[in-house]
């Protein structure tokens, strides 16, 4: 399924790019933003080699404002992905404050910050034949099922934006409006490079686009993969909490300043 008017944010690079590269296509209008101008441009490029045309922004999803006077001027929009986000752990010690409100900020306020004024302005579209009026995607991670203490901060934040999205669609669907919690596991990208401990079954971003995608052209409200791992976090995660911590401290943990994807 192509959709014609797509906006992503993050897309300047891993995931966020890969998903804009599999939707660009002829007769696609591309609304992309990103905070490196460089590598936005670069994005923007290679989309409009593939025949899109390409609405880039430099912007920092935590502006509420900007965020949302970027999304209303945006025309009409099938299909928008609040994808932006930062990665962060303890580093092995305590998580630093300024690294909690930093991954708050970005991972749960910078996907409100898009995923509202989308909602708002879908809600005044004309349904489709399908009687959908547009589609917001929210991109959480399978660590929204695992509280693991080496990224307390990273697994609320995921676990708060796919439990919202989820949610929220059970209403907004009644007035055309669909929202997908997008859960991938790990993704070959710039965040997860930084990881020092080991991750199993990681994928390519291109992959993990080409899943998300077809996932939510299929309708469904989670989109979770791969599914081996999947089933291993909701183990994980429904395993007495001492008992959780005790097994996860023995792990590395994830580096302690934000890593962006």
């Amino acid at each position: 399924m192509r959709w014609r008017h797509v906006l992503i944010t993050g897309a300047s690079s891993g995931l966020g790019r890969a998903l804009a590269l599999e939707c660009a296509a002829p007769g696609v209008t591309l609304h992309l933003s990103g905070r490196d101008r460089a590598r936005l441009q670069a994005v923007t490029a290679a989309a409009e080699a593939r025949g899109a045309t390409v609405r880039p922004a430099v912007l920092d999803v935590r502006d509420q404002a900007a965020m949302a006077g970027w999304i209303a001027s945006a025309g009409p929009l099938d299909l928008v992905i609040a994808n932006a986000g930062i990665s962060a752990g303890t580093g092995g010690a305590v998580e630093p404050m300024a690294v909690t409100r930093a991954v708050f900020e970005t991972n749960v306020t910078g996907v409100l910050n898009t995923a509202l004024p989308a909602i708002a302005a879908m809600a005044g579209q004309a349904p489709g034949a399908d009687g959908v009026r547009g589609r917001v995607a929210v991109v959480a991670s399978l660590a929204a099922f695992v509280a693991a203490p080496g990224a307390p901060a990273y697994c609320a934040a995921k676990a708060a934006v796919q439990r919202w999205a989820e949610a929220l669609d059970a209403t907004e669907r009644r007035r055309g409006i669909r929202l997908h919690a997008i859960c991938p596991g790990y993704v070959r990208t710039p965040m997860t490079a930084r990881n020092a401990f080991p991750m199993p079954l990681l994928m390519s971003a291109e992959a993990a686009a080409r899943r998300t995608l077809r996932g939510i052209a299929a309708g469904r409200l989670r989109i979770a993969y791969p599914w081996p791992l999947y089933w291993a976090s909701l183990l994980a995660g429904a395993m007495p909490a001492g008992l959780r911590n005790a097994v996860f401290l023995r792990l590395p943990a994830k580096e302690a300043g934000p890593g962006e994807d």
